[in-house]
């Protein structure tokens, strides 16, 4: 009987987690930010005390994004009109999440500096001398490409498709800067950029997270390839 009730309590909290994937845009950014980075923590073999931080650092940022929503879901059920005190729990709430995200930044920045540097120091050092029309036409190639899978993948409804191309072109951008800059935190700054103009198409709903995800995937490996080549 007790094993019943730690199992239903399991399968609710796995319906919470569902939920909040389902219905908040930020949540899903949040998992797909936490799947690339602990992916580059094993790439980049960190250490298993520096593992153990990035794990509890992005579950922590997931957790405060689980509270947010638990916090709006409540106010909502109590009340659907304007009270200012609703307006401060939400903010409040939030203001958590922007904090464990500032955190996250700030453990990824001293986790992964170092690492970054060796491995893409002889990389920046073959390719920096390298035409700027190459970079040029890495851009142009990308946005050929995506007009491509659109006019494959072409989405009479929404009149858009897969995937996102600004998406696409601002992640290419990113790894651009990461091959040619000399700064990690102009790096970070490109990419977190990229990230914004993703989120910007998701709250516009001008594309479906799928399809801005694609789009930053694509964009990436497409960069990352043509740089390996040249």
């Amino acid at each position: 009987m007790e094993l019943k009730k730690v199992l239903h309590s399991f399968r609710y909290a796995v319906d919470g987690i569902i939920y909040s994937v389902k219905t908040q845009r930020n949540m899903r950014i949040h998992y797909f930010v936490a799947l690339v980075v602990l992916l580059l923590g094993f790439i980049v073999r960190l250490s298993s005390l520096e593992l153990a931080v990035l794990f509890f650092t992005v579950s922590l940022v997931i957790s405060l994004e689980l509270i947010n929503t638990a916090v709006e879901a409540t106010i909502d059920l109590i009340t659907d009109k304007y009270h200012p005190l609703a307006k401060i729990a939400k903010n409040v709430a939030a203001g958590a999440v922007l904090v464990g995200s500032i955190n996250a930044i700030a453990v990824g920045y001293v986790l992964f500096h170092d690492k970054f540097e060796l491995i893409t120091e002889n990389i920046l050092l073959s390719i920096r001398g390298l035409p700027m029309y190459l970079y040029v036409s890495i851009i142009g190639i990308l946005m050929l490409l995506i007009i491509i899978i659109k006019a494959v993948f072409y989405d009479i409804k929404s009149k858009v498709g897969l995937p996102s191309g600004q998406t696409a072109v601002a992640f290419a951008f990113g790894v651009a800067v990461l091959f040619i800059s000399e700064n990690l935190f102009l790096t970070m700054c490109s990419f977190a950029i990229s990230l914004m103009i993703a989120q910007n198409r998701l709250s516009h709903n001008s594309h479906s997270f799928f399809e801005v995800m694609v789009g930053a995937i694509l964009g990436t490996l497409f960069a990352l390839v043509l740089f390996s080549v040249f």
